[in-house]
């Protein structure tokens, strides 16, 4: 059983929405919950770590990818209960926007995939919606940025 199942309080996790270009960076999880599905890098964070580092640090351990965190998109709330209707699943999710730095994507043993995909092909792969609004947050914000 997933140590994060059935938790007695939530999870703090984050993500980062790491752009280059006009390409986001998109791994593919090899672990539970979200088993098999497309997502953006990340985790969970570690006591004594903020929420940037643990960004930062999820990002090259799972990537191997550098960036620079340029602000913060949303933090979202996800609960799931299973079929008798406890609580399965608790995270507070924090994402942030990052830039590329250095380094080309490898997965990790978290993920079985690692790609660069371009923004206007993000549809094609199977991401939950929480994910397409923040990536779609994180352009805007970078484009608030640069001008």
């Amino acid at each position: 059983m997933n140590p994060r199942e059935y938790p007695t309080q939530p999870v703090c996790g984050v993500g980062v929405v790491c752009l280059r270009d006009d390409k986001v960076l998109l791994v593919k999880r090899a672990k539970a919950p979200i088993t098999w599905q497309w997502s953006i890098p990340g985790g969970g964070q570690e006591l004594g770590e903020t929420t940037r580092t643990a960004a930062l640090r999820e990002l090259q351990e799972e990537t191997g990818v550098d960036a620079e965190l340029i602000g913060l998109i949303d933090v979202i709330d996800t609960i799931r209960e299973d079929d008798s209707g406890r609580i399965q699943y608790h995270y507070t999710l924090v994402d942030f926007v990052a830039v590329w730095t250095s380094g080309e994507p490898v997965a990790d043993d978290d993920v079985s995939d690692a790609r660069w995909v371009p923004l206007s092909e993000i549809e094609k792969y199977d991401l939950w919606f929480e994910t397409i609004r923040v990536i779609r947050k994180a352009v805007k914000i970078r484009g608030e940025i640069d001008s």
